[in-house]
């Protein structure tokens, strides 16, 4: 098949891979299907809330719907190390841990994902916003009295985009994370084939691309090149506060980073509408688009297994669109 494959009907329903397994989401169901250590699929399934104003409002539903994937992602993906088997090869619990589990039971579970999703979010933080700022400002320093500053942003930007490259790179290399990319895989595969219109089925699924330019691999690429654009018009930089305010260098560039945070959702939501439309017309304009994120799917999908593909039939096939529902992108 052709890398950009061109659907004759272009879904909303979307999914994520987990551990050995995928989550899908339709119009008004959800599901996760999990391959069991004995072999069997797993297949939960969930009523979905109907979408709020702001889940649909241009701009602002980028932002609304980027956190809940978040949110939802995560919960999935505990729920798939469990069903999985996945927790059970780690090392035998101490006395105290097990003493700990019994006691705290579910709540110690909630309370361990949501710290590691605040330690997640501080570290892209860390990576994507001071990181850059603090190399730019030590670049600067060695410039001496060339001024640089006007390349800031771009700088900046470019090397965002160099820290998420890396970054899928090395995980793309453990063993775990490799075999998650080709659920991923077969994910994008088997929601090509129920837009072109086939019968889901393992030798149907297999032939479709595993590219999809709605992928959130896509997405996380659209918003850290708009990034570059909006701080690149929206004239913020540490000497503007270090003029203003009289603070030190180190702090001017906090007070920056803490502006590009505050900038961040509308950043968001334009990315949100830029990979829609991109998903839904197939175009030079939008191929150009797509261009750069299908390249790093390479990088986060990878061919799958008949039994990978049969987990992804598993977790689409309750969630497509039923009778009066409209799927369509």
């Amino acid at each position: 098949m052709n890398k950009r494959e061109v659907p004759a009907h272009k879904t909303t329903v979307g999914g994520q891979a987990l551990i050995e397994g995928i989550m899908m989401r339709g119009v008004s169901k959800g599901a996760m299907a999990v391959r069991k250590k004995d072999g069997g699929i797993d297949v939960e399934q969930w009523e979905l809330p109907p979408r709020k104003w702001y889940q649909k409002a241009p701009f602002i539903r980028g932002i609304f719907n980027f956190v809940l994937q978040l949110k939802d992602g995560m919960t999935y993906m505990n729920k798939s190390m469990e069903k999985s088997g996945y927790l059970e090869d780690e090392e035998e619990p101490s006395k105290f841990e097990k003493r700990l589990g019994e006691k705290a039971g579910k709540s110690l579970t909630a309370v361990v994902s949501v710290i590691g999703g605040i330690i997640g979010v501080g570290l892209a933080l860390v990576l994507f916003l001071f990181v850059p700022t603090w190399i730019f400002t030590g670049i600067q320093s060695l410039a001496g009295d060339a001024d640089i500053s006007p390349f800031r942003s771009l700088f900046e930007g470019i090397l965002k985009i160099i820290i998420y490259i890396v970054y899928l790179w090395l995980t793309s290399l453990l063993k775990d994370i490799r075999r998650t990319y080709e659920y991923h895989g077969a994910e994008h595969k088997t929601i090509a084939a129920y837009e072109a219109g086939e019968e889901l089925k393992v030798d149907n699924v297999k032939r479709h691309t595993r590219f999809h330019p709605r992928c959130g691999t896509s997405f996380i690429f659209l918003v850290l090149a708009i990034s570059i654009l909006v701080y690149s018009v929206v004239p913020i930089n540490s000497e503007m506060f270090i003029e203003w305010l009289g603070v030190t260098k180190f702090v001017g560039d906090l007070l920056r980073v803490v502006c590009k945070l505050i900038l961040l959702p509308f950043v968001v939501g334009i990315g949100y509408e830029v990979i829609r439309l991109a998903g839904r017309y197939d175009n030079i304009v939008t191929r150009i688009v797509s261009a750069p994120g299908m390249a790093m799917q390479r990088l986060t999908t990878r061919e799958p297994d008949d039994g990978q593909i049969e987990c992804a039939i598993a977790a689409i096939t309750p969630v497509l669109p039923k009778e009066g529902e409209d799927d369509k992108w």
